[in-house]
């Protein structure tokens, strides 16, 4: 950031992907250099697969039948070794508070991890006494087939980009709870698309997940509506965005 307002001059265009991030360039000077396009999502791709694929892959990873899964796909330590130290901006400290509010009141829970450097999380779930599987899945688009046997996505983020998880998760018709953080805050109206709450709170993320466990009706919505969302910014809705872009 610090190097592109001090060579303004050398930049044609910026592509910011929230409002967050235009807002702070555009504090700069930089308005007229600004275009907003999201972090999009290839629905050809992450969708929805039958129930029968995903009691299969369930099975195979020995998730039980009766347990709820909830999904964090990101990397949240810091380095490319195991990542033991958190990076906090990604708010691995507020999942694991998070998951250890939703587990007193439901302890039949499963945690699904996917991305690199997982350590911190992996070590606090095991002292929570949390059942979790971790795949750092080397083919991106396979990711597909493990949103899909997702019940709900926590992004637990203090600063994002996207993440691309949100629409990736809506795609696959999977309820996003989401901190206020990246393209959510464009993106998620609350209780219509998703959950978003109003700060960064493991209290006020566990409270809205467990109401979703128990309001169906919601949580149907949300399913229909995130869908919606996923096909409104599908990468082949953007192709004017771009060439806009490149254009202008």
């Amino acid at each position: 950031f610090n190097y592109i307002v001090s060579n303004k001059n050398k930049f044609h265009k910026i592509r910011v992907t929230n409002d967050v991030i235009y807002k702070i360039f555009e504090k700069q000077g930089l308005k007229s250099k600004l275009k907003k396009i999201f972090l999009g999502v290839d629905n050809d791709i992450f969708k929805e697969i039958n129930i029968n694929e995903k009691k299969e892959i369930r099975k195979k990873l020995n998730i039980p039948e009766d347990h709820v899964v909830i999904g964090s796909f990101q990397k949240d330590g810091e380095g490319w070794g195991e990542g033991l130290i958190p990076k906090l901006i990604k708010g691995p400290d507020i999942f694991i508070e998070t998951i250890k509010q939703i587990k007193q009141k439901n302890t039949k829970i499963f945690i699904l991890l996917l991305g690199p450097a997982r350590g911190f999380v992996k070590k606090e779930l095991k002292k929570l006494n949390v059942s979790f599987f971790h795949v750092y899945e080397k083919n991106y688009f396979d990711i597909k087939k493990y949103y899909n046997i997702l019940n709900f996505y926590l992004i637990c983020s203090r600063e994002e980009g996207g993440p691309k998880s949100l629409l990736e998760s809506m795609a696959c018709g999977i309820p996003v709870i989401s901190t206020p953080v990246g393209q959510a805050v464009d993106l998620v109206t609350n209780k219509v698309n998703g959950i978003i709450v109003k700060n960064y709170s493991a209290e006020s993320l566990a409270e809205n997940t467990l109401e979703l466990m128990e309001n169906r009706d919601l949580y149907n919505k949300i399913v229909i509506e995130g869908k919606k969302t996923s096909l409104n910014n599908d990468y082949n809705k953007q192709n004017k965005l771009w060439e806009d872009f490149f254009n202008d």
